[in-house]
């Protein structure tokens, strides 16, 4: 994928803008925007012209406004919730002799902006020429404290290159501020009737201001005080005053300037929001915790914040920081994307992380699921505390999601699809509250956390009741459907495809239910084990029986999975495989996303994914899928996967760097690492996408490192893009730093601190000691050869041929040995297919059930005669050097005789596996068979080499992404080495061709 050239020079550690650009106001507002958790605050200037889109955003801090239905019914959401812009307190213009400071008019004589990633600082210098001709330079240092939560400050320093110049800076509080008003588009805009704050007070003196503002829906208190420390060099007089206007507090600084004038202004801010109801947040209190904030601030001064900065980073970056080596550009993405998700992140158990962070107003500040499947996995292995944090903001919204249930008809918890304060704030429910995965996706989240650090005292602050409301939720939602068997089928939901809705049995939801029913039930046993009071506490609160908890172990056990044989693929729900392909040849050059240029009924009627939903469940649930089956989903999805979604490269790189398309998973890769910085999707100027954020880091870990934790196990299978060198990253796992380095020829796994670790390495257990790196080799090493049958080990092609001849003549159906030759590594039901074919005939089932039986068993008479002697040329001095030099082998015939074959051979003894052909959903050349094999070895694909007499056969070998030796010339275009005959396959010879790779 040809990456598109960066309005930013691709530096490790910042993200600098060396020339202004109008047409980039917006977008770089976002890019420079910065935030700590809470307070966020958008990269526009201080001079506030040119302005594009100015934000200042408090997490958690919303109004509400009545969603307004031409019909409604019962259940649907009532209120939109809004996260508000809040008053702009980084307000410092500047006039020179009346003419201000515009950098669209004059002249930028100097210009660049600068985001330090280690600093956390945002810095900018300028030189600039009045449309009058008198010069100015102007040096910024902005930062928005990660120490101090309610705390920004702004560093300005102008120098005056003209004589006789007269300065008015006015450095203000704007309370006159509003959202971007509604668009077209649904994901962005608000729908405030009138403005939702309006100031309560507004009070200012010397070099201090203080603005208050009350929500006008929620009666929310907002307190923004603002404090100033002042120089001028070298100026003649200087004149300060102070004043209050209806919602704007402004110190203005009046300085008659010489040539070499300098003023310096040091700008203290305090944000502090509270909620109607609370004694301790009434107007007052809040005031004066934003003015006791602000005074420590002032105290402290910019450098000492600016250390404290600098310390938390350090601290940051230290367990967080991943390192690309041979890509700059994507080093530079993928740092600016985790300190993004670290800006972005609530950490006060009252809020969580929005979906474009605190640095626009996409999607109106709201939480979605995207938290707990894409950015929480990241803080879980790296911030703990920040994971913790984002659970116990469910486990806070819990009452609303009962709540939610109730008006749903249903029992337990139902979370709600977008939210701030938790309750349902989608107007379109059948892409909004019909998508109940959040349940399950958020009990996903909590698992993974206990398993990832050890801490289990979530589940008595919380987090087990939530496990228990969600688990009801599943049970009552769902129902034992007799036309299905009597499986526990979910009806009416619909999965992260929002291009799909209104389905009966979407696989995502239905795996992701499943484990939600099994984990809340093994929940359930273990703190009655461990902490019966607590236990009993809780199912007294929630009136929980064992009864119910059978019934959730019940529904699990039932559950039915979407399965299409036919394809040998996962059905996204019941309906999804019976709906015409989106024609993409046919769509129109910028008609994306869909949901701006279609209605939903003409996308909903069509095999379309905006998000790739068995994909994500096979990444996510990845114990739970065959490598087979992981390989033919994502063959079969990828492709109707449109890119709409910030959601999707991610986890279509993860599940192809799984299934050995390394290149593949490179592309999707840089898509996601650089979609901000780059602006592939051309709307980071409404904020930037934290799940592809941290889709960014589950690619790397996940995808190129292979990491895996399952039942407290951590295991890696590496496999590194070619245009990198080396890959290092850290993980924290229950109190203990691992970390792993990757180059192309090893993986090193280094365990920094914490008790001895056991990890696996493709299949092999490794113990880890601190301090005890442990290299192990990452080039391909001849571990397994797994063999066909029929033309490879003996040669019962004429038997078969003898046979098919035979039946085809009782029939009076014509066959031929070119006909025959098709057949080779072909299936029998699927040889009687090619025969019927090409003939021209069509038989029922029953017919070609009989067919088949009766082929077989002409063909069992004749291989009566097979004796050892049979075995071709070569092979089994073969098979006895393989197994002296500890290779194991393999067996992969689709033959159903091939043990009764291998028994009359006497070579049983030396075969290490085999698959059974009738576990096989797809034969060759579906590389199943050979998947089947390596995995029950547990040997990597990569270590294998698989030999064949066909084509059907070969392909298979490769699918697989083994090293495939075709036996006969007519292989030679399609294997990686092939040879005419047995003879001359030898295990010196194998070995050295499988080291030097497909020879072109």
């Amino acid at each position: 994928m040809e990456r598109k050239v960066s309005a930013y020079p691709a530096e490790p550690w910042r993200i600098r803008e060396t020339a202004f650009v109008p047409a980039s106001v917006v977008r770089n507002e976002t890019i420079f925007a910065l935030a700590n958790g809470r307070l966020g605050i958008r990269g526009g200037f201080e001079e506030g012209v040119p302005a594009g889109v100015p934000g200042t955003y408090i997490n958690g801090f919303y109004d509400e406004t009545p969603i307004i239905y031409g019909e409604i019914a019962h259940g649907y959401a009532k209120n939109r919730q809004v996260m508000l812009n809040v008053a702009d307190g980084t307000r410092i213009s500047l006039s020179l002799n009346g003419e201000p400071l515009d950098l669209s008019t004059g002249t930028v004589m100097a210009y660049e902006r600068s985001l330090d990633l280690a600093q956390g600082v945002l810095s900018r210098t300028l030189r600039w020429r009045s449309p009058e001709g008198k010069e100015i330079s102007l040096a910024t240092r902005r930062l928005v404290s990660f120490r101090r939560p309610s705390i920004a400050a702004i560093e300005w320093s102008l120098s005056v290159a003209s004589p006789d110049v007269s300065l008015l800076i006015e450095s203000s509080v704007e309370g006159a501020v509003s959202n971007q008003s509604s668009s077209e588009d649904p994901r962005i805009g608000a729908h405030f009737p009138h403005p939702p704050l309006s100031t309560v007070r507004c009070n200012a003196e010397g070099a201090r201001a203080l603005l208050v503002q009350k929500t006008r829906s929620t009666a929310r208190v907002l307190a923004c005080a603002v404090d100033h420390l002042l120089t001028a060099e070298g100026a003649g007089a200087v004149s300060v005053d102070t004043a209050c206007g209806p919602d704007r507090a402004v110190m203005r600084i009046g300085v008659a300037a010489e040539r070499n004038t300098t003023v310096r202004l040091t700008k203290f801010l305090a944000y502090r929001a509270g909620y109607a109801g609370e004694a301790s947040h009434d107007e007052d209190g809040i005031a004066r915790q934003a003015e006791a904030e602000l005074d420590a601030a002032r105290v402290a001064g910019f450098a000492v914040l600016a250390s404290e900065q600098q310390e938390t980073l350090g601290r940051f970056w230290h367990t967080s920081d991943v390192q690309i080596d041979g890509d700059a550009g994507l080093q530079q993405g993928l740092r600016y994307n985790l300190f993004s998700l670290f800006q972005s992140a609530g950490r006060d158990g009252r809020t969580s992380i929005a979906a474009k962070g605190l640095t626009g107003q996409g999607y109106e500040g709201h939480y979605f699921w995207d938290t707990e499947i894409y950015v929480l996995p990241f803080f879980a292995y790296t911030q703990p505390d920040i994971a913790r944090a984002l659970i116990r903001y469910r486990c806070g919204i819990l009452d609303a999601a009962r709540a939610r249930a109730a008006e749903m008809n249903e029992r337990g918890a139902l979370f709600p699809w977008r939210t701030i304060g938790g309750e349902e704030t989608s107007a379109y429910f059948p892409a909004g509250t019909a998508q109940y995965h959040i349940n399950a996706d958020i009990v996903h989240a909590l698992r993974l956390y206990c398993e990832a650090t050890g801490d289990q005292t979530i589940l008595a602050d919380g987090g087990a009741e939530m496990v228990f409301e969600t688990a009801r939720l599943w049970a009552g939602l769902g129902f034992y459907n007799p036309r299905k068997g009597g499986a526990f089928c979910l009806n009416e939901v619909t999965g992260p495809n929002e291009y799909t809705t209104l389905v009966n049995n979407n696989l995502y939801t239905n795996l992701m239910a499943q484990e939600n029913l099994r984990y809340a039930a093994e929940v359930a046993a273990e703190l009655e084990r461990i902490q019966p009071q607590e236990y009993g506490r809780i199912a007294h609160k929630i009136s929980l029986s064992a009864e119910e908890i059978a019934e959730w172990s019940a529904a699990a056990a039932a559950m039915y999975i979407p399965f299409d044989r036919s394809l040998g693929i996962h059905a996204q729900d019941d309906s999804f495989l019976d709906k015409a392909r989106w024609d993409f040849a046919g769509t129109p050059a910028g008609a994306s996303p869909l949901l701006l240029h279609y209605h939903p009924l003409v996308i909903y009627r069509h095999q379309v994914l905006k998000q790739p939903d068995v994909v994500l469940a096979q990444v996510l649930l990845g114990h739970r899928f065959s490598m087979a089956e992981k390989k033919r989903n994502f063959d079969y999805y990828d492709p109707l996967t449109t890119g709409d979604s910030s959601l999707s490269p991610c986890i279509q790189s993860v599940a192809a760097a799984e299934i050995g398309a390394t290149d593949l998973a490179y592309g999707y890769f840089s898509r996601t690492a650089r979609m901000d910085l780059d602006d592939v999707n051309g709307n980071v100027g409404d904020g930037v996408h934290t799940a592809a954020m941290a889709g960014t880091w589950i690619s790397l870990v996940q995808g190129f490192a292979g990491m895996r934790l399952h039942q407290g196990r951590l295991s890696f299978d590496p496999r590194l893009p070619e245009r990198w060198t080396g890959l290092r990253f850290r993980l924290l796992l229950q109190g203990r730093l691992l970390e792993v380095s990757l180059t192309h020829g090893s993986a090193g796994y280094r365990l920094l601190s914490g008790p001895p670790l056991s990890i696996t390495h493709r299949g092999s257990t490794v113990t880890l000691s601190v301090d005890a790196e442990v290299a192990l080799d990452l080039a391909r090493t001849l571990q397994c050869v797994i063999f066909d049958l029929d033309g490879v080990l003996t040669d019962t092609a004429e038997l078969h041929f003898q046979a098919w001849k035979a039946l085809t003549d009782e029939r009076g159906i014509p066959f031929s040995r070119s006909v025959n030759d098709e057949l080779r590594g072909v299936g029998r039901r699927e040889s009687l297919d090619i025969i019927l074919g090409h003939a021209g005939l069509d038989m029922t089932e029953a017919e070609r059930d009989s067919l088949a039986e009766r082929k077989n068993r002409l063909y069992v008479r004749l291989i009566a005669s097979v004796t050892p002697r049979d075995i071709l040329p070569g092979v089994a001095d073969l098979l006895r050097e393989l197994r002296s030099a500890g290779i194991r082998i393999g067996l992969a015939s689709a033959s159903r005789n091939a043990p009764e074959i291998v028994r009359r051979l006497e070579v049983g003894p030396l075969i290490d596996a085999s698959a059974a052909p009738e576990s096989v959903v797809k034969g060759k050349p579906d590389p199943e068979i050979f998947f089947r094999v390596a995995e029950q070895l547990g040997v990597p694909f990569a270590n294998c080499v698989g030999v064949e007499d066909a084509r059907a056969g070969i392909r298979a070998i490769r699918s697989a992404g083994m090293f495939s030796v075709g036996i006969g010339n007519r292989l030679s275009e399609e294997a990686d080495w092939c040879l005419p005959d047995t003879r001359a396959l030898t295990y010196d010879e194998l070995l050295k061709r499988f080291r030097k790779g497909r020879q072109t």
